[in-house]
């Protein structure tokens, strides 16, 4: 499994209002101050300790993702308060078992604030992630036709709320050090839009 890699979504009950729009805030496109203030929320976030050998460290995660031109990390907010984050790699997909690494884009570091699971929040931001590679890949013109991820078999609620925000299982990947993990894969024009979108109107962009 890839660092951060978790699955944490469980199942999505459209009939709560408290689900709300999910909301993916790219960090390498704010401003100082508005970077700095969703880096102290990523710091904040919480990780069970049932499911350290699954994800990493939030913060870490945000900030090599800031690092490398290749990454294009996001803080992943609902209700107006940051509950997880993830990253998009473009170049790197063979790292998630898949055959090549340019044809597709590599999801990782993704996590949900622990206090925030069990609400569907991580299956609406995959979803949202495929949406955000799409136009990533029409604004960069990388040409990625698909978003993959790796998921440790041994997290079968990870591999449920992929499946449930249309990624495919396309067989077993024994290249992760925590274990054999199973290869996930979505097309970019695959499930029809979801809900999660990707700028919320009060973020400041620098």
């Amino acid at each position: 499994m890839l660092e951060g890699d978790s699955g944490d979504a469980l199942s999505i009950d459209n009939g709560h209002q408290w689900l709300g729009d999910v909301w993916l805030i790219p960090l390498k496109m704010l401003d100082d101050d508005s970077r700095a203030i969703q880096l102290g929320s990523v710091a904040g976030m919480a990780v069970d300790d049932d499911q350290q050998s699954f994800v990493g460290d939030p913060l870490r995660m945000a900030l090599i993702g800031l690092e490398e031109d290749s990454r294009f990390p996001y803080v992943i907010e609902s209700g107006g308060e940051a509950v997880g984050v993830l990253t998009l790699q473009a170049g790197a997909a063979s790292l998630a078992g898949w055959a090549d690494d340019e044809s597709a884009w590599l999801l990782r570091g993704f996590l949900i604030d622990s206090r925030r699971q069990g609400r569907g929040l991580g299956s609406m931001a995959a979803r949202a992630a495929v949406e955000e590679a799409r136009k990533l890949t029409a604004r960069l013109g990388g040409g990625q036709v698909g978003v993959v991820l790796s998921v440790n078999e041994r997290n079968p609620a990870g591999l449920a709320a992929y499946a449930k925000a249309g990624f495919v299982d396309t067989g077993r990947y024994l290249g992760g050090s925590a274990g054999p993990q199973r290869t996930m894969y979505r097309e970019l024009g695959g499930p029809g839009r979801q809900r999660g979108l990707t700028a919320p109107p009060n973020v400041n962009y620098g």
